[in-house]
Formats: C-alpha cells, sequence, structure tokens
C-alpha cells in the first residue's frame, strides 16, 4: 500500500502521529482520513494542460473572425457565455468560454514550422549554442521534483514529442515522456517476469550504474539512473491507470466525442477522437497528480480547402475536446488549479490563397488561455479589420502567455535557471503575465 506524505513528513514521522492518534481514533478511520486527504491535496495540486496545433492553425476562422472583409471567408461569429464571439463551429466551446479568455494579438517572426514549434514551448528563438527547456520540461522541474507521491513523469505528453519540445539544459529526467491517446507506452510491459527476476536485474543493473556515477564521469550516468527508475516505477505504479482511458464510463467518453451517436471521426470507443482521447487522459493525468500534459492535434497546416477541413474534420473535434475538458474538469472542482493553454506554432494569412487555404503566418493571430484561476470570458488585444495586423497597440509573445501561466501555477517569475555554459536564463524569457487574465 503507498500512503501519501507530504513534503517533510518522514515514516518514522507519520508513524509517530499514528501512534499517537491511536488512543482517541481507530487505526482504520484514521487512515481513511489520510487516504481522503491525500485525494484532496492531489485535486488541489496546480497544473497545466498544453493543447498543441501542430501545423499552424487559422485562428482567423476560430478566434477571431472578420465578417465583411475580404479576408473573412465562409465562417460567421457566434456570441458565447463570455464577452467574446467565435466560430459557428464551436457551438459547445461558446457555452464554456466564460472560463477560457483568447488572446487576440499574438505576433511573433517565426513562420517556419520548427522555429516557430521551438519559439512557442521554450519562450525563446532558436540560438545554436543553447538548447533552452521547454515550459513543460520547467514545469516538471519547478513542480514535479516537488511531488513526491508522484511515481510517473511529471511532464506527459500525448502524440507528440516533436524537435524543439524537449528539456534542453535542464536534463533528460525532465524530458517529456511519449505515449499515444491510447496510452500505449513501448517497452513498458514486464511480458511475463516475476517480481523476484525483476528486484535481481534491478540489482545488476544498479551496481553498474553505481559504478558509473562513482567514476565521475560527468552527470549522464545520474540522468540515466534517474530514467531508468522511472521506467521501473511506471510498469509497477498504481498511477499508471491513468493512462487507461477505457476505463471512463460511456457518458464521459461521449462527452469527448464530436459524433455523440458512435460513429468515430478517428478511433473507437463510442466516437471518440484521438485528440478527445489525448484530452481525457490529460485529464486523468493531471487528476493523478501529473503538472503539466500536453495533447497534439495535428493537421493544422492547411494550404488547401481550408473551409471544409475546419468544418467537417478539425473543428468538430476541437469543439468537442475543449468544451468537454473545460466541463470535466469544473464538475470535479480540478479547473481553478488547472490552467489550459490552446496554440500552434503560428498562424496562417488572412489573405486566401488560390488553393482555398492559407499559408503561415506569424504577424497577427490568436492563442487561448484560461483555467487555473485565471480570469475567462475576454479578449485581449485585437487585430485591424482585415486581419493583417495587430491593432491593439500591444502584441504579444509566447514568453508572455509562458509568464501568465507560470503566475497561475505559483511558480515565481524571477526563477532564473543556469544553462550548461553558466548562463542565466529567465523563465519564459522574462516574459510578463497578461494584466487582462490576472483575477
Amino acid at each position: 500500500m503507498s500512503i501519501f506524505q507530504p513534503d517533510g513528513m518522514s515514516r518514522r514521522h507519520f508513524v509517530r502521529h499514528l501512534a499517537a492518534t491511536a488512543a482517541t481514533i481507530p487505526a482504520l478511520e484514521f487512515i481513511s482520513h489520510v487516504r481522503a486527504n491525500a485525494a484532496e491535496l492531489k485535486k488541489n495540486q496546480k497544473s497545466c494542460i498544453l493543447m498543441w496545433m501542430s501545423g499552424g492553425p487559422p485562428t482567423i476562422d476560430i478566434w477571431d473572425l472578420k465578417p465583411g472583409s475580404k479576408n473573412g471567408g465562409e465562417f460567421k461569429p457566434i456570441s458565447t457565455k463570455g464577452d467574446l464571439q467565435i466560430s459557428e463551429h464551436m457551438p459547445k466551446t461558446a457555452q464554456v468560454m466564460n472560463h477560457l479568455s483568447v488572446v487576440r494579438a499574438m505576433s511573433t517572426r517565426e513562420a517556419d514550422h520548427g522555429r516557430g514549434t521551438y519559439f512557442m514551448h521554450t519562450g525563446y528563438v532558436p540560438n545554436p549554442t543553447v538548447v533552452h527547456p521547454s515550459f513543460g520540461s520547467v514545469v516538471s522541474y519547478e513542480l514535479g521534483t516537488k511531488r513526491k507521491e508522484l511515481e510517473i513523469p511529471a511532464f506527459v505528453s500525448i502524440g507528440g514529442g516533436r524537435e524543439g519540445t524537449g528539456p534542453g539544459f535542464l536534463g533528460m529526467s525532465n524530458a517529456p515522456f511519449v505515449v499515444d491517446s491510447n496510452g500505449g507506452i513501448r517497452n513498458a510491459d514486464l511480458n511475463g517476469v516475476s517480481a523476484s527476476q525483476l528486484g535481481r536485474r534491478l540489482d545488476m543493473l544498479g551496481s553498474v550504474e553505481e559504478g558509473f556515477i562513482n567514476s565521475q564521469r560527468g552527470e549522464s550516468g545520474q540522468s540515466h539512473k534517474e530514467i531508468y527508475q522511472k521506467a521501473v516505477n511506471l510498469m509497477t505504479s498504481k498511477q499508471m491507470d491513468a493512462f487507461k482511458v477505457a476505463q471512463e464510463s460511456p457518458e464521459t467518453l461521449a462527452r469527448y466525442s464530436p459524433t455523440p451517436n458512435g460513429n468515430a471521426m478517428g478511433g473507437g470507443m463510442g466516437g471518440i477522437s484521438g485528440f478527445g482521447r489525448g484530452l481525457l487522459m490529460a485529464r486523468r493525468l493531471v487528476e493523478s497528480g501529473v503538472p503539466f500534459v500536453e495533447v497534439d492535434f495535428g493537421g493544422w497546416d492547411l494550404h488547401n480547402d481550408v473551409f471544409n477541413s475546419l468544418k467537417n474534420r478539425m473543428l468538430p473535434q476541437l469543439d468537442a475536446g475543449i468544451s468537454a475538458l473545460v466541463t470535466d474538469l469544473k464538475e470535479r472542482g480540478m479547473l481553478d488549479n488547472t490552467v489550459i493553454v490552446w496554440m500552434g506554432e503560428f498562424g496562417r494569412t488572412p489573405r486566401i490563397n488560390q488553393n482555398t487555404g492559407r499559408d503561415h503566418w506569424a504577424a497577427s493571430w490568436s492563442t487561448m488561455i484560461g483555467g487555473g484561476g485565471l480570469r475567462g470570458g475576454v479578449a485581449v488585444g485585437e487585430t485591424d479589420s482585415d486581419g493583417i495586423a495587430v491593432a491593439s497597440g500591444k502584441s504579444y509573445l509566447p514568453g508572455d502567455i509562458w509568464a501568465t501561466a507560470a503566475h497561475a501555477l505559483g511558480i515565481p517569475l524571477d526563477t532564473v535557471h543556469t544553462s550548461k555554459r553558466g548562463r542565466p536564463m529567465k523563465i519564459a524569457n522574462g516574459g510578463t503575465p497578461i494584466k487582462e487574465l490576472i483575477s
């Protein structure tokens, strides 16, 4: 049996409290109280879920529509429960927009997929002299290492793991643990190995690794040991159940599905898509104490046939997933402690090309952020009537988004990490929390 122990409470300290309390509280009642308290503490832990829209989504057709403009496209805006309008093809999300806000004044210079992915994940532009950690790795380092009861990785990437999304100089122990939307984890099955056999093999591995570490040949030995320990935890921990989305009720699975009648749009389980499964898994993971989960939803590089692709394929999945996640977190009392971020590497051109598509565009686009105690239901900044430029007088960088998330997660913004070459690196590249979103 594993009993949650808050920081600073040793096993001896716990036993002493148990003995002192036994005279007045039956032991079983006391243990039940500890378990209930542990569940409550986990529910109140801060976490972040990043919805990564790989390929660069056309935010002008989702969050910042331009009706009446030559660039406006085919979709109309609809009102929401917040003080903003979004696409008509996001009706379920419209009903939870009082919990979410849109930053409509993003402006970057990285319109290349690789460079944009790196910039948006780390807050830094690519630099040949240093590899910066993604924000997920920062959260793993700052929050995950303090969660002693957490037996599975502190940074889980569902369907992701692209270049530019790694731990950088924070080391492999803070790297994203990549799974697919079914929770598939390569080489995490014991394959018939008994507990005693596993123990003997681990003892042997431990002896070899201790010898390597003691030889003082750098930090790779210690990192290797930590990674293998996490792998062992994955194979033996009850917390691994968080990856088993199929354990959810049919009603919950249907909530995350874009097709409640069961006609699947990307996989079974009652019509739930891969993106929906990923978000449901993310909820299960943060409920288990994982502080950062990234869910990848690819297919947004829409140079051709953008409106049909959005209407019939992309937006139904996005709409169902976002609305289900927000509703699920709210009902479980977790929304105020879970920051939700939606972004891609850039936006897409206001101008519609000859293939009825939109090309890469980084000058003026949108991200979405909510939960975590942040203010919901507002649009921050604005673009001009044709969507070509930021018109609000202030634009935002990825560091500002991550600084806002860090504030909500309780990570001090004056925290400085040191690169392998001894260079000080500010969290979120010194970004500033967006004041309109701070309650």
